[in-house]
């Protein structure tokens, strides 16, 4: 079970890029000092709430900051770019960073950059990752001449190539045969979760769903992994949550639904934006309740996890009972305006010292409980 820090602040509009970065950065020399796994960060080109055209420009200036956190892109939203850009820049990357490094793929998310982008197409866009990745992962694996055919990209050096003065060679990442590979879920029964099983990719799980929703991707891939004739394994499943651990439960309480909650902010403006879009559904603890009564509050309480550090313990023992065997899990950072930041650093400290151990310990508890059952891993255990 690894811990991580999964980059979605929303800041508010009006802050400067420069302090965000700042911010941003700190948060994730914090996580590495604390002993976090990971650190992913999301890419958008036209939303001030999160500026990060770039994930890998703002992690690469955090290599020396940092002294063993692993990198990804959460995600790398593809049909935003070519394919041999994105196969070139991250081998660099990897190289930069020392096998550092995970590369998150998605169809992205943003209205606006869709609009960019001129990819307004949702079956495009996934059909468009699928094809893009594939292609990345064969420039990753092979020498030229390159020939690489599509329905939306072809990939060609097949006459100017110059072996000797290695002219032509596209750049091979540091971790062979390349950096794992995760795809993004945002929705209830994502046909991701398929194309994750079908792939050989991990999955992603966001932070902005309920539960039942997390549920259904473990509940797909199972059964697309079942179909494939391969086994299950939650390793390398990764599910986001807003966690937020204070020393008590009504501190807790008041850091998640008071006035000045980065919590309750981020809530409040994502309802907003996905009301504005016709999607409010995907924030709804139920799909057939009335968008009048997913208020703010009911998201909150759905989809944070929160208390005292026993109080978060206990909630995430359940909510992985409930979801299934994800192997990593990637707390949500929040903007640090007002008492935020202090809250979050605390929480942070207390999630990883705290409540991670003990939660480690029962996952591993769990699943040697059920080799000694069944004689066997069951397909919802995972050490």
């Amino acid at each position: 079970m690894r811990l991580g820090m999964f980059m979605m602040p929303v800041h508010p509009p009006g802050r400067p890029m420069a302090s965000t970065f700042e911010e941003d950065a700190e948060k994730s020399v914090l996580a590495d000092q604390l002993g976090f796994d990971e650190v992913w960060m999301g890419e958008h080109f036209t939303a001030t709430t999160e500026p990060y055209p770039s994930p890998m420009m703002f992690f690469a200036a955090l290599l020396p900051r940092t002294r063993s956190i692993t990198f990804g892109t959460a995600v790398i939203n593809i049909p935003n770019h070519h394919p041999a850009v994105v196969a070139a820049e991250a081998a660099q990357f990897d190289h930069m960073c020392k096998g550092r490094f995970m590369m998150g793929v998605g169809p992205g998310g943003l209205v606006s950059d869709f609009e960019l982008f001129k990819v307004p197409d949702v079956h495009g866009r996934n059909r468009m990752v699928v094809e893009a990745t594939t292609m990345i992962q064969k420039i990753w694996t092979q020498d030229p001449p390159y020939d690489l055919l599509g329905e939306f990209w072809n990939i060609k050096i097949t006459d100017a190539i110059m072996p000797e003065l290695g002219v032509g060679f596209m750049p091979k990442p540091y971790q062979k045969p390349h950096p794992p590979i995760s795809i993004s879920l945002a929705s209830p029964n994502s046909g991701s979760a398929r194309t994750a099983a079908q792939q050989g990719w991990g999955m992603i799980s966001a932070n902005i769903i309920p539960t039942y929703s997390v549920a259904t991707h473990w509940d797909l891939y199972s059964k697309a992994c079942a179909e494939l004739g391969k086994k299950p394994t939650g390793e390398n499943w990764r599910v986001s949550r807003n966690v937020l651990v204070a020393p008590t439960d009504a501190e807790a309480e008041e850091r998640v639904f008071g006035e000045q909650a980065s919590n309750r902010y981020f809530f409040t403006y994502i309802r907003d934006v996905l009301n504005r879009v016709g999607i409010l559904v995907i924030l709804k603890p139920r799909p057939d309740m009335p968008d009048d009564e997913a208020t703010p509050d009911v998201i909150l309480k759905e989809c944070v996890i929160y208390g005292s550090p026993k109080t978060v313990l206990d909630k995430l023992v359940a909510f992985r009972d409930r979801v299934g065997p994800f192997g990593t899990l990637l707390m949500t950072g929040m903007d640090w305006g007002g008492p935020n930041g202090a809250w979050e650093r605390d929480g942070m400290r207390l999630l990883a010292q705290e409540v991670m151990p003990k939660f480690r310990q029962h996952v591993t508890a769990s699943a040697r409980s059920a080799k000694v059952d069944t004689g066997f891993a069951s397909d919802r255990a995972l050490t």
